[in-house]
C-alpha cells in the first residue's frame, strides 16, 4: 500500500510530535521528577531507579509481540491503545503513594513504551514508505531528538510552578488529547508490501522464525546491543565522570548538553552527506564513534576541547545508531515482517539499555573508580564495532551488496 504525497505530508510530523510527547513523558520527564518524588515518598535512589528500569525491561520483552501485531494489521489499533494506556499509567502516577504502585505503574508505562515509542513507529513508517523507509526514519528521528531538548526545561518549569503530581497529570492529558487522536486515524495496513528490499533469502523476508535461524541475525543484534549497553552506561554516568577527571560540574553539565544536539546532527549529516551509503555502511561508522570517543577520555586531564570533541563523537555516533536500528531489519530482510524482526533486534537492546547504567556501577565498584569503569566500556563498545564489521564484511561475502546504489538496482 502506497500512500499519497498529501498523507506522507502529514504523516512524519504527526507521529514525530507523538515521538517528542512520548519520549519527553515515559522517558526524559522522570529524570526531572524522580528526585521530588523520592524525596516525598521516602524512597532510596535504586528502589526509585529500579522502578524505571523495569519499565525499560518490560518495553523491551514487548517488542517482538508489538511489531508482529504492526505487521498483521497496522500501527492504529496498537498505538492508539498505547497512547490510552500511556495516559491512564501517567494519570495513576500522579497519584501513587507506595512502592508497589511505583513499580505497578512503571510496568504499566513499559508497555506504553513498547506500543508507542521507536519501533512500533518504524515498523507503520517502514509499511507505507517503500524503498523511501530509511529517509522517512531519519526524518522522524530528528523529531524524537528534539524531546529532551523540550521536556527537560518543560518539566522543570513545571515541577517548580505545579509539582510533581500535577505535572504527570499534565502529561497524561498531552498522550490522552494529542498522541491518541494521531494514532487513531494512521493509515491502514496494506494488504501487500510492494519495493521490499532484497532480503538474504526469500523464506527471510516473510518468516521472523525463518530469521531467527539465521546467524548473521545474532552477530549483528549483538553488536548493536553491546554499543546501546556502553552508550546507556555513559548516560547515567557522564557527568560524575566528568568531573573525575577535574571537570568543574558547570563545565560538564556544558559538555553533556552538547550531546542531544550532536545526536541530531548526526541524523542531519546521515541524511545528507551519507544517503547514498547502506545503512550497514553507515553502521559501520557510527558504531566506531563510541570507543572511540571514550579513549579521548584518557587524552587530557582538564584541556576543555577535548571533551568537546568527546561529546561531538559520542553523539554523533549514538544519532546515526538510532537510524541504523530503525532501518537496518529491512535492508537486511526486507519489509514484509519487519515489525517483528525488529522487535525481536530491540528485544536485547532494550534490556541492555536498562541494564547499562546498572553494569556500570558494578565496573565501579569492582575496578579503579571510573577509569576503570571508561577502559571496561571502551572494550565492550569495541567489541561491538568489531562484531558488526564482521557481519558487514560476511554480507559482502555473501553477496549482499553494502552500497544502497547496488541494492536499488
Amino acid at each position: 500500500m502506497f500512500l499519497s504525497h498529501r498523507t506522507r505530508s502529514w504523516l512524519i510530523p504527526s507521529l514525530g510530535l507523538t515521538q517528542i510527547i512520548g519520549w519527553g513523558s515515559m522517558f526524559y520527564a522522570y529524570g526531572v521528577l524522580m528526585q521530588p518524588m523520592q524525596d516525598e515518598l521516602g524512597l532510596s535512589k535504586p528502589v526509585i531507579v529500579g522502578a524505571y528500569s523495569g519499565a525499560l525491561l518490560i518495553s523491551g520483552l514487548f517488542s517482538t509481540s508489538a511489531g508482529s501485531i504492526i505487521d498483521r494489521i497496522g500501527g492504529r489499533l496498537l498505538m492508539g491503545s498505547g497512547a490510552l494506556l500511556a495516559a491512564f499509567m501517567l494519570a495513576c502516577l500522579s497519584q501513587v503513594q507506595s512502592v508497589t504502585g511505583l513499580y505497578l505503574v512503571w510496568a504499566g508505562i513499559g508497555v506504553a513504551m513498547s506500543a508507542t515509542l521507536y519501533q512500533p513507529a518504524f515498523a507503520v513508517i517502514t509499511q507505507f514508505f517503500g524503498n523511501d523507509y530509511r529517509r522517512a526514519i531519519t526524518h522522524l528521528t530528528l523529531f524524537g531528538g528534539f524531546a529532551s531538548t523540550v521536556f527537560w526545561p518543560l518539566t522543570q518549569n513545571l515541577l517548580q510552578h505545579v509539582g510533581w503530581r500535577d505535572t504527570w497529570l499534565i502529561y497524561a492529558a498531552a498522550n490522552l488529547l494529542i498522541c491518541l487522536p494521531i494514532h487513531a486515524v494512521l493509515p491502514r495496513r496494506g494488504g501487500h508490501v510492494h519495493g521490499a528490499t532484497p532480503a538474504l533469502t526469500e523464506e527471510s523476508a516473510t518468516s521472523l522464525a525463518a530469521v531467527l535461524r539465521e546467524p548473521f541475525f545474532y552477530l549483528v543484534t549483538a553488536a548493536i546491543t553491546l554499543n546501546a549497553l556502553v552508550f546507556a552506561a555513559m548516560s547515567l554516568h557522564m557527568i560524575p565522570i566528568l568531573q573525575a577527571h577535574g571537570i568543574s560540574a558547570a563545565n560538564a553539565a556544558w559538555v553533556g548538553a552538547m550531546v542531544g544536539p550532536m545526536q541530531v546532527l548526526g541524523r542531519v549529516l546521515e541524511t545528507t552527506v551519507g544517503k547514498r551509503a547502506s545503512i550497514r555502511h553507515a553502521g559501520m561508522i557510527a558504531i566506531s564513534l563510541l570507543p572511540l570517543s571514550l579513549i579521548l577520555l584518557f587524552v587530557s586531564g582538564t584541556w576543555l576541547p577535548v571533551y568537546i570533541v568527546f561529546a561531538a563523537l559520542y553523539g554523533i555516533g549514538n544519532g546515526v545508531m538510532t537510524i541504523v536500528r530503525g532501518a537496518l531489519p529491512a535492508e537486511l530482510y526486507g519489509r514484509t515482517a519487519y515489525g517483528a524482526i525488529g522487535g525481536a533486534m530491540a528485544t536485547p537492546v532494550q534490556i541492555a539499555i536498562a541494564a547499562g547504567p546498572f553494569v556500570a556501577s558494578l565496573l565501579y565498584s569492582a575496578g579503579n573508580g571510573y577509569s576503570g569503569t571508561i577502559l571496561a566500556l571502551a572494550g565492550i563498545g569495541a567489541a561491538g564495532a568489531l562484531l558488526f564489521l564482521c557481519v558487514a564484511t560476511c554480507l559482502r561475502e555473501h553477496g549482499v551488496p553494502l552500497s544502497s546504489k547496488e541494492t536499488q538496482a
